[in-house]
């Protein structure tokens, strides 16, 4: 659960669900990247939500699974109809309800559509939201998400092999952290490191299989008099 300690009437919001974060995760995105077509109708609201790119995890969501995430959002404050339009539009209301300044609004966007990530992945991925001058200042504001009471933010535990530990949002819940590391610890044993090996072998072994064909062709064109293009060279 979180607090609203900015807004006129302080309230104690729910969890959102997961589609409901997607939901506003978009709206606040969509409203920097593409403010000409902002607020957004239900259609393009919904095509956000599906997006195949900067998207964690890949949806396949219909517009009335949207469309009730958007009118559970509407009573929470954190989504509007836009007035003055013949086709309902909606925006979002997050930065004044959860009381946060665009550039930890941008953060949490970020985290909200691509899940948890470290600071240097947060400020190259809120680059078209917000521009940070250096990771120190992407660490600070998150410091201040995390700090708040409930936290919008938690930083993980930093897991083998990664260089930096990474950041989730909690406008969904809490987390069990432990199990979150030992669910990942556990998928990356469970891949050893001779399968890895293997892949590389086949890997070399196909690009040295199409190297030879390619020289095949490129010589039995060449005997038959018939130009061919070498995509090497391309």
């Amino acid at each position: 659960m979180f607090t609203t300690p900015t807004c006129p009437m302080t309230q104690t919001l729910r969890d959102l669900t997961t589609l409901e974060a997607r939901v506003l995760g978009v709206l606040v995105e969509k409203q920097h990247t593409v403010p000409d077509t902002y607020p957004l109708s239900l259609n393009a609201l919904t095509a956000g939500c599906n997006q195949k790119t900067a998207r964690s995890p890949v949806m396949n969501v219909t517009e009335s699974e949207v469309q009730t995430a958007i009118d559970g959002l509407k009573r929470l404050s954190l989504v509007m109809e836009a007035s003055s339009s013949r086709v309902t539009r909606y925006e979002h209301n997050m930065n004044r309800v959860l009381g946060i300044p665009s550039q930890a609004a941008a953060l949490l966007t970020i985290l909200l559509l691509r899940g948890p990530q470290t600071a240097a992945e947060l400020r190259l991925n809120a680059a078209r939201l917000h521009g940070f001058a250096d990771n120190s200042s992407v660490e600070a504001f998150l410091d201040e998400l995390a700090a708040r009471t409930p936290a919008l933010a938690i930083k993980l535990p930093c897991a083998p092999g990664e260089r930096g530990n990474r950041w989730m949002h909690l406008l969904c819940g809490e987390v069990n952290i432990d199990e979150m590391v030992g669910a990942r610890e556990f998928t990356e044993a469970s891949i050893p490191s001779s399968e890895f090996e293997a892949l590389r072998a086949e890997q070399k072994r196909l690009a040295n299989e199409v190297s030879q064909l390619r020289a095949l062709v490129q010589r039995m064109a060449a005997e038959l008099g018939m130009p061919i293009d070498d995509p090497a060279h391309d």
